[in-house]
C-alpha cells in the first residue's frame, strides 16, 4: 500500500510539472528505475504509461499538435498522411525520438519494413531505452523470419521493460521454434 501511495504521489508531481518532456527529461530516469522495481502489473502499467507520456511530449507546441494529428491519421488508417505528418515533426526537431518512432510504426503498418527499420535505428540513437522501438524491431525481424535478430531485440526490450507480457510470449515462441529446428 505504501508503495502504491508513493507511486501516486510521484505521478501527481510529474503531471504538475509543465508539459515539456521527451527522451531527455530527467524524470524519465526515475520512472525507469521505478519500473524495474515494480512488483505488480498495475504499478508497471502506470509507470509504462507515464514513460510513454514523457516520450510523447514536446516543448514545441507545433510538434504537440502534429503528434495529435498523426495519431488521428494512424488510427483512421490514413497511413500515408501520418507518415507525412511525422516527417514534418522530424524536420522540425530531428532530436525528438518519438517522431521517428511514430513514423517507424506507420511505415510498419504500411508494410514498409526497410523504412521502418531505418526510423527505429534513429529512435534508438536518441533513446536507447525505447522499449517500443526495440519490440517493434523484433516484430520486423519476426516478419522477415530472421528469428535470431528478432530474439535479440525482444530480449533487449524486456531488459528495459521487464513487464512486457507480449514480448515475453514472443521470446518463448521463438525459443520453442529454435529448439524444434535444432532437433
Amino acid at each position: 500500500m505504501r508503495r502504491i501511495l508513493q507511486l501516486a504521489v510521484l505521478i501527481l508531481v510529474f503531471n504538475s510539472i509543465p508539459s515539456w518532456s521527451d527522451q531527455n527529461n530527467s524524470e524519465i530516469d526515475e520512472l525507469f528505475r521505478l519500473l524495474h522495481e515494480a512488483t505488480s502489473p498495475a504499478e508497471a502499467s502506470v509507470l509504462t504509461r507515464q514513460i510513454w507520456h514523457n516520450w510523447y511530449q514536446s516543448d514545441n507546441k507545433d510538434i504537440e499538435v502534429l503528434m495529435q494529428q498523426g495519431e488521428i491519421r494512424m488510427r483512421s488508417g490514413k497511413l500515408d498522411q501520418a507518415v507525412k505528418i511525422y516527417s514534418r515533426i522530424i524536420d522540425i526537431d530531428p532530436g525528438f525520438a518519438e517522431g521517428w518512432n511514430r513514423r517507424a510504426t506507420a511505415y510498419y503498418m504500411m508494410g514498409e519494413l526497410q523504412n521502418s527499420t531505418a526510423d527505429v535505428v534513429e529512435t534508438l540513437k536518441l533513446e536507447p531505452r525505447h522499449f517500443g522501438a526495440l519490440s517493434g524491431q523484433g516484430m520486423i525481424y519476426t516478419q522477415l523470419r530472421q528469428v535470431d535478430l528478432a530474439l535479440e531485440y525482444y530480449e533487449r526490450a524486456l531488459e528495459v521493460n521487464p513487464h512486457m507480457t507480449g514480448v515475453r510470449i514472443s521470446i518463448e515462441a521463438i525459443k520453442k521454434h529454435l529448439k524444434k529446428e535444432a532437433i
